[in-house]
């Protein structure tokens, strides 16, 4: 018997520590992911204007060292994601360059590496020029950062394409392609082996270096959002006495089929999206790709009953996607914000043509084996898709991800209003990419338009003219995606009854009618608000502010956006219990109440926010005050009572969507609604007013800390009495300091007008409350975190760093 040597040398090193020179001299060290925009601060002549949040842009010069191991093979460096066009050297020799902030970008090094020595690496990334899109990008090396070492011969990016086939009853079946890299010998032969919970449930063998392995799996379990099952897969390439190289992930089996007639369907069941559009940034943490952060964002979005995420406008990280895989989340990808026509001035359009085959490939390559990604979009709200040249953009892009990925439907989100007006000209653009001229107006045009004029954009987009503006750029997608359009979709779907229809963009107003023709309209395969959560750049379009009137963008110190129906520190907004009500998810009735210390004073309102109450009747000093209360529930009827009297019974339900309004005079206490149906009692839920005995409060969101150097904890601020309930009206200053193997990372509130930096050590609670982000140094060992409030006292928690050997929800990295 011969005995086969172990695998030829393969690693995947994280390149962790960076030392940074800012182009104003300022030097630091990070640990990545890093956000250098956070560093450059804000400010109110920053030429990124609201759109940017007030942030200023810049250069950086990233240095780092790598020891290279001894032996042959090839050598990559893996860019997952910078901000900013980045020039990359190793060993003082350019190796090539990073110019997109969402493409996953592989250098190969092997050349120029020293063998068993250290290496310097060494990136410069020029991030100066801003906006450079419509929204807060970030800078730098915002997300990960590797260099892989494989073997001559060996399973590079993409070389492992794993398709379930079909699932039919107690059987699937998967077809593994792969295709190695290298010299293989002509004995070489491959082997997939999938694997559940240990134990091999299919094998299949190729002999060859490339071609398909047909897997049969019996008693096959499907992954889905509800039951995200995933199985291990193992490839092994050997020779008689050689194994040349593995291949293992976890993955998934699940079908993806779509039609007008049975809608969207996963393994052969009608699924419904409910679906929240996203931003890249992590909110306090700027747009650094934090794996944690990545997993709670999804957590927090399955709980409250989304089911699917958008990428508004661009490429998701693979921290994300692992997330969506693991916890079960259904995932639209999303190539573009602009195609050719510029929609902000420093933004890569003019080059755009020359580089989206090379974006939508790398786009693939990653998402190829992610069950969750279940559709490709193309575009978002493209005004070109209204012209001759734009359609036949769409239909070359559309064939592309086709050809190369046959197993997913394409969509590209189209703004009907927006396309009705290039159609009469009615928004000017440059076409050409010319910078000189001021950048397009196309869908910041539209989205005044949308704020100011209300419903009557509904109006035009049912307009002949926006039929006409769109149907041709619709005709060459698998899914029309319709951006504030549901005025449409009956009309539409009896028009043209072979087009899926999905709800790309909507109005938070209109999750609970959007829904219901969803329910309705077989060809409706669902509906993703803007914004599932809340994001930096674009600052204040949907904030309420006081006065009489107010532009789209809000000036400085705003800072977010403001439709989100998560905060930025992820507390639920009163808009998230419309959809949730909407949705059959909301078992109790929610109450929100209007801010007592705005009562009375004229506010301008925006179209994508439904309110801004909050949930709290906690509001000191207000006695008197006109309360204005909304509660969201699926009862028949609601009946308010404010300490032991009875407001008054409301009837609401479908039809009034499911939301029931009360005025009262604000009184310190107790607030309760009282569910009924059927004029029977179903469910109640309370608010309270904070006591006198408030002071602050940590509480964690978990009482571990993974040691890993990577993960983190995070933990709530409050100014709250001994119950717990938070005062709205009593900020304060609020210092945090954090002892032992963790450090601070991020500190602020959903303030949307801060002041501090949220990379400072202090800020100034918002309604009661700000959030600490911690993250690991490495090392096991006891945290403590101390908070100290300059009114209300101060208090320490202390979480455990536990070993990185413990069992965690989230796995590790992983690159082919």
């Amino acid at each position: 018997m011969t005995l086969m040597r172990p695998t030829a040398a393969r690693s995947d090193t994280l390149l962790s520590t960076w030392r940074v020179t800012s182009d104003d001299g300022t030097e630091v060290t990070v640990r990545l992911p890093d956000d250098a925009m956070l560093r450059a601060g804000r400010d109110p002549e920053a030429s990124g204007g609201a759109e940017t949040g007030w942030f200023r842009g810049g250069d950086y010069d990233y240095v780092t060292q790598w020891s290279a191991p001894h032996g042959d093979g090839e050598v990559v460096l893996v860019f997952e994601g910078v901000q900013g066009d980045a020039d990359v050297t190793v060993n003082g020799e350019k190796v090539g360059t990073v110019r997109s902030g969402y493409t996953e970008t592989e250098l190969t090094i092997t050349e120029v590496v020293r063998r068993g020595e250290v290496n310097d690496i060494r990136v410069i990334v020029h991030h100066r020029d801003q906006p450079a899109e419509r929204w807060y990008p970030g800078s730098g090396l915002y997300r990960p950062v590797h260099v892989v070492t494989r073997p001559l011969t060996h399973f590079g990016t993409d070389s492992v394409r794993v398709t379930t086939t079909e699932i039919e009853g107690a059987r699937a079946g998967v077809r593994v392609d792969v295709r190695m890299s290298g010299e293989a010998p002509a004995s070489t032969r491959v082997t997939a082996r999938l694997t559940a919970n240990g134990e091999t449930v299919a094998q299949g063998l190729l002999h060859g270096a490339s071609g398909a392995i047909h897997l049969d799996v019996t008693d096959p379990r499907p992954w889905s959002a509800d039951t995200p099952f995933r199985y291990e897969l193992l490839v092994t390439a050997e020779t008689d006495d050689d194994v040349l190289d593995e291949w293992r992930s976890r993955v998934g089996l699940r079908t993806v089929s779509v039609d007008a007639q049975q809608g969207l369907r996963i393994n052969g069941k009608r699924v419904l999206l409910a679906g929240a559009c996203i931003h890249h940034d992590n909110g306090l943490l700027g747009a650094a790709t934090h794996r944690a952060a990545e997993y709670r964002r999804i957590r927090i979005l399955k709980d409250a009953g989304f089911n699917a995420i958008r990428s508004a406008h661009n490429p998701l990280s693979r921290d994300l996607l692992d997330a969506c895989d693991e916890l079960g989340m259904y995932v639209l990808d999303e190539l573009a914000d602009y195609w050719f026509v510029r929609k902000s001035r420093f933004d890569h359009s003019d080059r755009f043509r020359d580089t989206w085959r090379h974006d939508a490939d790398a786009l693939i390559a990653k998402d190829r084996n992610y069950a969750s990604v279940i559709m490709y979009a193309s575009g978002n709200e493209i005004p070109e898709t209204a012209t001759a040249a734009g359609v036949e953009l769409s239909r070359e892009i559309t064939e592309h991800f086709h050809t190369t990925d046959p197993t997913r439907p394409v969509t590209v989100a189209i703004n009907l209003f927006l396309n009705a007006m290039v159609s009469m000209n009615a928004s000017p653009y440059s076409a050409k990419g010319d910078r000189s001229e001021e950048a397009m107006a196309g869908s910041t045009e539209a989205n005044v338009m949308i704020n100011h004029i209300g419903r009557l954009m509904s109006v035009v987009s049912r307009l002949p003219r926006a039929d006409r503006a769109s149907r041709e750029a619709f005709a060459t997608v698998d899914v029309a995606g319709y951006n504030y359009g549901i005025a449409r979709y009956k009309g539409d779907a009896q028009r043209y009854p072979h087009r899926v229809i999905l709800g790309s963009e909507t109005l938070p107003s209109d999750v609970a009618k959007a829904w219901r023709l969803a329910q309705e309209i077989p060809a409706v395969i669902g509906d993703f608000v803007w914004a599932g959560w809340e994001y930096l750049g674009e600052a204040g379009v949907a904030v309420w502010v006081p006065g009489k009137k107010a532009g789209l963008a809000k000036p400085y110190p705003y800072v977010v956006a403001g439709p989100g129906m998560f905060d930025l520190t992820g507390r639920p907004d009163a808009s998230l219990r419309l959809a949730q009500a909407a949705w059959g998810v909301l078992d109790a009735p929610v109450i929100t109440v209007r801010p007592l210390d705005r009562a009375g004073q004229p506010y301008v309102r925006s179209a994508w926010r439904v309110t801004d109450a909050v949930e709290s009747w906690s509001w000191r000093g207000s006695e008197g005050k006109r309360a204005e209360i909304t509660v969201y529930s699926t009862a028949d009827e609601i009946e308010l009572v404010v300490g032991d009297r009875s407001i008054g019974r409301r009837r609401a339900g479908r039809n009034t969507e499911f939301r029931f309004s009360f005025t009262t005079q604000w009184e310190s206490g107790t607030v309760r609604a009282i569910a009924y149906r059927d004029g029977t009692e179903v469910s109640r839920s309370e608010l309270s007013s904070a006591s006198d005995d408030v002071s602050v409060q940590l509480r964690p969101e978990a009482n571990t800390l993974l040691a890993d150097g990577d993960d983190l904890a995070f933990v709530h601020v409050e100014l709250a009495d001994a119950d717990g309930v938070v005062e709205m009206l009593d900020d304060d200053h609020v210092d945090v300091e954090v002892s032992g193997p963790a450090e601070l990372v991020g500190f602020g509130t959903a303030n949307p007008a801060p002041v501090d930096s949220f990379l400072s050590a202090r800020t100034t609670t918002y309604r009661g409350r700000a959030l600490a982000i911690v993250r690991s140094t490495g090392e096991t060992g006891e945290v403590r975190i101390t908070a100290r409030s300059r009114h209300r006292g101060e208090t320490t928690v202390t979480l455990r760093a536990i070993s990185s050997d413990a069992s965690v929800s989230h796995e590790a990295p992983r690159l082919a």
